[in-house]
């Protein structure tokens, strides 16, 4: 059976953080404590190597900034690698800046002990995996967020998308609403596949609506404001009453989409965003949305890493949590006869 830092945490009497720190040969460890740590160490026969590291680095890669949950759980990381002696290095996606290899690249390079890749091209699923092997072979440590892929030997956190749809779906036809529509990003990315599954099947559960039907509820676009806009533009053509979209900044595009065709939300559309981004509350009207377990995923993220960092072999599954719901002021009860909107197209 392969000894894990649990393991050695639970016989030297410390925690898994402290464990990977001894291993790791990082500062700020008791004497006594790294001598505990040792001895449990000899007592599991653990083969792995004390070392000591290049760098007390460690790499996070996360999309443009302009979506606040990206450095809302920069943040949350970025605190708890802090709380571990651990100096966090943030690395942006911007559109015509570095890209991922680049910036993975120069994070190696700087000897960062491991990588954290929040929606990054292991979501895509027309990218090429190869360069993730290429990474497990110069023995870097690394943990993927938001989007699984099984060709990848990692550790995953991500939030559940289906799930989420059908908290969302089950919301609005409790109100009322028959003709419910998905604002989406493009169909490659695995969370947005995997929404797009939770509401056909909700829309199947709560309102017996056919796969096919539900598929002409699902307008793609871009994750940005734009987006939002563009996508539930399309939709209320379409006679839907309420739109639900992947993300907070679309959903804040479908309301202003829905006040330019002088439509009230809620009063004759509702929006439901998703993420539960900092300050959303604080819109207007106050957004519904699905509240991504952020501070949850970090800490797993974290954890995970640490783990690997240790000398644990990576775990090869996917870790799932369970999303929220929030109501606030965009949803409410359907309206009669369904949308002004469908008159104005």
């Amino acid at each position: 059976m392969t000894t894990r830092l649990a393991d050695i945490a639970a016989r030297a009497g410390v925690s898994k953080a402290t464990v990977s720190r001894v291993l790791n040969g990082a500062p700020g460890v008791a004497t006594r404590t790294r001598e505990n740590v040792l001895t449990a160490l000899d007592a599991l026969d653990y083969a792995y190597p004390v070392r000591q590291r290049r760098a007390e680095l460690v790499g996070l890669i996360t999309p443009e900034l302009d979506n606040p949950i990206f450095p809302a759980m920069a943040e949350v990381m970025a605190r708890a690698l802090t709380r571990e002696g651990y100096t966090p290095v943030l690395a942006t996606q911007t559109p015509g800046g570095s890209t991922e290899d680049e910036l993975t690249e120069m994070l190696v390079s700087r000897g960062v002990s491991g990588i954290v890749f929040v929606s990054g091209l292991h979501a895509d699923t027309t990218a090429d995996t190869a360069r993730y092997d290429r990474l497990r072979e110069r023995r870097v440590p690394f943990v993927l967020v938001n989007g699984f892929s099984p060709r990848i030997e990692a550790p995953f956190v991500s939030p559940d998308d289906r799930a989420a749809m059908r908290l969302a779906v089950a919301h609005l036809a409790e109100l009322g609403h028959e003709r419910i529509g998905l604002a989406v990003g493009p169909g490659r990315f695995v969370p947005v596949q995997r929404k797009i599954e939770g509401f056909r099947t909700a829309l199947c559960e709560h309102l017996g609506l056919p796969a096919q039907e539900a598929g002409r509820l699902v307008q793609h676009s871009l994750f940005s404001l734009e987006g939002g806009q563009a996508a539930a533009s399309a939709l209320l053509g379409r006679g839907c009453t309420a739109v639900l979209c992947a993300s907070d900044m679309m959903a804040l595009g479908a309301v202003r989409a829905a006040r330019q065709r002088g439509l009230a939300v809620p009063g004759d559309i509702s929006v439901v965003g998703f993420d539960d981004s900092p300050l959303i509350a604080f819109t207007d009207p106050p957004l519904t949305t699905i509240r991504q377990p952020v501070k949850a995923m970090g800490q797993m993220a974290v954890d995970a890493l640490l783990e690997e960092m240790g000398g644990a072999p990576p775990p090869r599954t996917e870790f799932v949590l369970m999303p929220e719901l929030v109501v606030r002021g965009s949803t409410a009860a359907g309206p009669r006869g369904g949308p002004r909107a469908a008159g104005r197209s």
